[in-house]
This record gives C-alpha cells, structure tokens and sequence, in this order.
C-alpha cells in the first residue's frame, strides 16, 4: 500500500508529558470530565454478517531508565483475526469479566504471563470498532516494578513474539504515516508506525504496526496532547 504522507507537521508531545506521574495527571482529569473525542473510531464496514461482539486490550507501559516503553505482542500467524499482526494483548469479553480492565488483564495473564497484580491501571480510551467484528476497549496500564522478558510467559497458540516500544516514538506524529487504496468504487486509509528494533536474538527487523493497533496509538497520542 503507498505512503501517502506522514504527520511531521503535527507538534510531538515533550518528554515531561510521556512520565508516568504526566499519564497518570492526564487520566485522572480526564476522569473529571475533561472533554476529548477520538480522532479514529472504526476500519469501516464490518466484514460478512458479522456483528461486533466486545472485547478489551491492554496497553502496557514499561518505566526503562530511558523512559516509558510501550509492550507489544505479534499474533501467532494461522489465528482467524488478525494473525500475524502487531497488536496488543487482549481479545473477547466473557462473561465474568469485570468490565474492559477485567477482560484486558485476564486476557494479559492468559496471552504473556503478565500478573494483573502488576499493572496500575491508568484509564480507558474510548471503543475503536475493527472491521473483523469487535468493538475494542483500550485499557492502559503502567506496569509496576522492573519487568525482565524472561518473566513473561507466551501462549504459543496465540502470540508469536512481544517486543518494546518506546512510548516517545509512537508518539511523534512525524512516525505516523498515511496509507490509500482503492475500495469498493472509493479510497479508504490507514496508519502505520513501523519499528526498526531486533528479535530476541539480537537480529535486526522492522515491526510493522498499523491498522487498529496504530489507531489506537494514534488516539492516544490526541488525548495526551489535549
């Protein structure tokens, strides 16, 4: 898909803003009735006769000596939806969840071994609705004390990998880049913010990160520059 343009022109946010006290300050006003609606809300059009069912992700901070890094988890490939996208851990509601934080740290615990006892949960940002039928709850949560990879357990089944971030990067708009292609007679658009970082192993590689999970990014980075 062409890049179409990038976002440079937009401010990025200072790094007093991207602190963990700066995210905490910004959630609890928000909480107090602070006016700010998403930028993005939705792909599109709901794929087939599929009808949105709820579901809660978990955006994890990471307090590095070199500031908030942002935990992200690549798909296992052969999953129905989504596989083999960046994204962050979470999925489907169930019935005894407690909410959207309910489902994101069960979901968490379920998908890299992260205790729920371990995340200081921040806030909620609003739904973002994905064209494969979910209507998705994002959850951030700073995670407490020092977290080493080797603490987290994968499932599999479903996660291939999960890698950092850093907060700054996903949010300077100059890394925010615009997507078109042709569809159904019109153009549609999307976000990309893709990472040169390494795997496990130290071999360099670029993580592609688009779609909802960038679009999310994307609203986050509205709401804290609000």
């Amino acid at each position: 898909m062409p890049v179409v343009g990038t976002d440079a022109h937009l401010p990025g946010l200072p790094a007093e803003a991207l602190t963990a006290g700066a995210l905490r300050e910004r959630f609890a006003s928000a909480s107090q009735g602070g006016r700010w609606q998403p930028e993005l809300t939705g792909d599109g059009v709901l794929a087939g006769a599929r009808t949105a069912s709820p579901a809660a992700v978990l955006l994890p901070l990471l307090e590095r000596d070199g500031g908030l890094q942002v935990l992200l988890t690549q798909r296992a490939a052969h999953l129905r939806d989504h596989g083999g996208q960046i994204s962050f851990p979470g999925g489907r509601t169930e019935a005894g969840d407690d909410g959207p934080a309910g489902t994101a740290l069960r979901e968490s615990e379920e998908e890299i071994g992260l205790p729920r006892e371990r995340v200081e949960l921040l806030g909620q940002m609003p739904p973002y609705t994905t064209v494969t039928g979910f209507v998705v709850t994002p959850v951030v949560g700073l995670v407490r004390g020092p977290l080493a990879s080797t603490e987290l357990a994968l499932d599999s089944v479903e996660v291939a990998e999960a890698f950092e971030v850093p907060l700054a990067f996903l949010m300077n708009p100059a890394q925010h880049r615009w997507h078109a292609y042709a569809h159904e007679g019109g153009q549609r658009r999307f976000l990309s913010m893709p990472w040169h970082g390494s795997t496990a192993d130290g071999s360099p590689r670029e993580y592609f990160i688009w779609g909802a999970t960038a679009a999310m990014l994307r609203n986050l980075y509205r709401f804290l520059a609000g």
